[in-house]
């Protein structure tokens, strides 16, 4: 497994983010919309259930490399 191309989800229990390391720009325009989940000095550094699901959509479409992306889930 290479560390600097790890693909790791995480998720609110409504939508999971997707975060690609190998397309991170570290832009931190996650960091800048939603510090309540994008918290890149702990582990685990995305915490979805720390905001809406509204919230983490917009932010993630902020994301310019598309290392961000989400997916609803099933209910």
């Amino acid at each position: 497994m290479n560390p600097n191309n790890l693909t790791k989800e995480y998720t609110n229990g409504e939508v999971t983010i997707v975060w690609q390391s190998g397309k991170c720009i570290h832009s931190a325009n996650c960091v800048k919309n939603n510090p309540d989940v994008f918290r890149p000095k702990e582990k685990p550094w995305i915490t979805p259930d720390k905001s809406t699901t509204e919230k983490i959509i917009s932010t993630v479409n902020k994301c310019p490399s598309g290392a961000l992306t989400f997916y609803m889930n099933k209910k």
